[in-house]
This record gives structure tokens, sequence and C-alpha cells, in this order.
């Protein structure tokens, strides 16, 4: 498509992590805790002065739930083209018909019911805005200079009505800004009855130190890991015998140093 400019992070099905670099001062990055035993999966991609991102969470084991991650991506990354390629899409409305177009690739040509807890995000690059749909449960904690807080999830899982229309909300992205989303994997990470919750996630962000995207997803994950850890579940006789995965997602927006203070 004339005019489309599209870098995609390095990724695949099968790998571990993905990282789209730093692009224009904002860095995205996503990984997984352990090897994939269910259905989270991510994927990033930049088209011109958009950079588009989602991280899903489909109901069932890897093995059913991959073909069905395998044709979301493909759509995510077709229809993200066809969107946002031609640069004068307005991006609100461009977020919430990708949204759909996604809806549609994880029901599939069968119209299936597969419950899909999905975060879909596009960050517009020259003017500093987000927009998102929180569509089913995805914990998508934010810090910026009003503090730390959970962004609000108001809308219907992915996967279960092909024609339901979902409303995209839109957040101020300034610099210094960070949004952490993390599956249910994460937040459900239970040491006896307690579980490791939303407010842990929130607690991650409140460090007061600069941290990477890189950084905040694998602090998250590992203060998951070791939340778990430090209860009966470290006994073998307790351990659950499949672990739902653990995912997270992170975007830094870097602070750009005025001119006057570079050496």
């Amino acid at each position: 498509m004339a005019g489309a400019e599209m870098n995609m992070a390095a990724f695949d099905l099968d790998a571990w992590r993905t990282d789209l670099g730093l692009v224009d001062g904002l860095e995205l990055h996503a990984e997984y805790s352990d090897e994939r035993t269910g259905g989270d999966f991510f994927d990033a991609v930049r088209v011109g002065s958009r950079v588009l991102f989602f991280l899903s969470d489909i109901a069932g084991r890897r093995l059913e739930a991959e073909p069905i991650a395998a044709r979301t991506q493909q759509v995510f990354r077709s229809k993200a083209v066809e969107l946002f390629g031609s640069g004068d899409v307005n991006l609100m409305e461009g977020t919430e018909l990708l949204v759909q177009a996604i809806n549609l690739a994880i029901t599939g040509s069968a119209k299936e019911i597969r419950f899909a807890p999905t975060f879909v995000g596009c960050y517009d690059v020259e003017h500093g805005i987000l927009a998102y749909v929180n569509a089913g449960g995805q914990v998508a904690a934010m810090r910026d200079s009003d503090g730390t807080r959970l962004l609000p999830d108001v809308a219907m899982p992915l996967g279960l009505f092909t024609h339901l229309i979902y409303d995209a909300s839109m957040q101020v992205f300034e610099p210094g800004a960070t949004l952490l989303i993390v599956t249910k994997g994460v937040t459900e990470s239970m040491r006896g009855k307690v579980a490791f919750g939303a407010q842990r996630v929130m607690e991650v962000l409140r460090d007061p130190k600069d941290a990477s995207a890189a950084e905040v997803c694998r602090d998250v994950l590992k203060s998951a890991n070791q939340f778990e850890e430090g209860g009966l579940e470290r006994l073998a006789f307790w351990r659950r015998t499949v672990r739902e995965d653990r995912t997270a997602l992170a975007m830094v927006r870097r602070v750009q140093a005025s001119p006057e203070t570079k050496t």
C-alpha cells in the first residue's frame, strides 16, 4: 500500500519475547515467564507514525489455541497496514476497526465461541496519544505524572460475539509514562489462598527506578514467581499440574533530554 511504512517486532509463535526497540522515544517489550502451555500471545507492529500492539489470552491449551493465535496474528498485521498505511485514518476509529477484525479472526470462519480477554493499543508517535480497548479483564496499570492507577476494563472479552462493537478509550501518554499489562496467570499466582492480584502489579510500577520496558516486564514476572514460590506451592504435592501462562507487556515513553542539558 502506498505510503505505508511497516516495521515488525521479531516475533513468531514460538518466540518467548518481542521487543520493538526504541521508536521515537518509545519502548515496547513483551515476554512470557516460562514455556507457554496455554493461549497467551502478543504481537507489535509499527505502521507509519503509529505503533500497534495487543496481548491476548485465548481459552484452551496451547495445541488448540496456537492455530487461532497464528490466524489472529496474520489478520492483525494485514489489517494494521490496511487501516493505518495511508496515514490519514482517525486513531480511535482505526483502533476500533482493528479490534473488530481481531475478534472475527479469533472466532474464525466457523464463528466458534472462544473466550479471549485481549488488550489492543494504538500509540500515535507524533501526538503522544494512546487509543486502546481493554476487552475482558486484562490487568493494565499505568504510571505517569498523575500517579499509578488501573486502566478501566469496560468491554466484553473477544471471541464471544462476532458483531459486538468495541469503543476505544483515549489516554495521553506523556514523557516518563509507563504502561504494564499482564495476563491472568500473573494476577492469579497463588500463595496459599491469596492471589498476587492487581495491586501487586501496581506496586511494580510504583518503584521509582527508571526502568526500561524489558525491565518492567521481568520485574513483574519475577515478583509473581517469587510470590507463589514463597507459599506452599513450592511443595511438589501442592503444585498445580499445569500452570497458567504468565505474560507481561510494557510500554515506556522516555523523557527526552533538552538541548541545553545534553553534553
